[in-house]
This record gives C-alpha cells, sequence and structure tokens, in this order.
C-alpha cells in the first residue's frame, strides 16, 4: 500500500489514521475515535452511532479496503476536518471513495463519512464488509 499524497500541512490526527490504514493496525483505533464518534456508511441508512460502532466500521473497512494499491490521491483540509479520496481495487474492481473526517480539540475522530463510486464497486464492497461486521 502506497501512502499516496502526504505533505507536512496533513494534520497529526489524519497522519495517525493514515499510518494505522497503511501498517493495518486496527488495535490502535481505539485511541484514535471520539467516545460519541459517528459513522455514516454508503450503504446503510442511518449514522452509526458511538466509539464501538464505529470501531468496527473501521476495523472492517482496513481488512477490505487495506490492500497493497490503496492510496490517498488527493486531499483537502479544514481546521478539523479533512476531505480524502482515495482509489483501490477489490476483488478486482477498482473502488474509488472519499472519506469526510472530522476531529474535536484533543484530536479524536469524531465524524467518519464514507462515499464510494461505481456502483459496481459497491456491489464488490457491500457482502465482504457485512461478512466482518457480523463475524
Amino acid at each position: 500500500m502506497t501512502r499516496g499524497i502526504l505533505s507536512r500541512m496533513t494534520p497529526p490526527v489524519i497522519q495517525r489514521w493514515i499510518d494505522i490504514l497503511h501498517d493495518r493496525r486496527a488495535d490502535d483505533l481505539d485511541t484514535l475515535i471520539a467516545d460519541d464518534a459517528v459513522f455514516v456508511s454508503p450503504v446503510v441508512f442511518s449514522p452509526q452511532e458511538g466509539k464501538a460502532l464505529t470501531l468496527r466500521y473501521l476495523t472492517a473497512a482496513i481488512e477490505v479496503f487495506g490492500g497493497d494499491d490503496f492510496r490517498y490521491v488527493e486531499q483537502w483540509f479544514g481546521d478539523r476536518s479533512a476531505v480524502l479520496e482515495f482509489v483501490t481495487t477489490v476483488d478486482g474492481m477498482q473502488v474509488n471513495g472519499v472519506d469526510m473526517i472530522h476531529w474535536n480539540d484533543a484530536d479524536r475522530i469524531t465524524s467518519f463519512k464514507v462515499m464510494l463510486r461505481p456502483i459496481k464497486g459497491i456491489q464488490v464492497v457491500v457482502p465482504r464488509m457485512a461478512a466482518l461486521l457480523q463475524g
């Protein structure tokens, strides 16, 4: 997995997320996610509220998306937010997506929203994520 576009401008909380994803260290997520975090899935209608659910989704995402070709290709930063565009291959299908992340003053992620395309990519990702989330 390549680290994609990184710079001195990358906020520390985002660099921590990228390092966890790159090194596939899902156990380190606990110190990065706020207790009141919310995960917004590209396919689940309602937001998944709370640290436990956010950790489950992000841990599954690291497993599904954490392949060798995952990379962030664009990054935009606000004061306490980031938009990270990524590309990767899942089961032979190229998937393009965006992670929209917000964090608090303690540099803990409070909101993590994912958008994916194309529809065929979503159709490949959904069963893999569902299997991990049900396990």
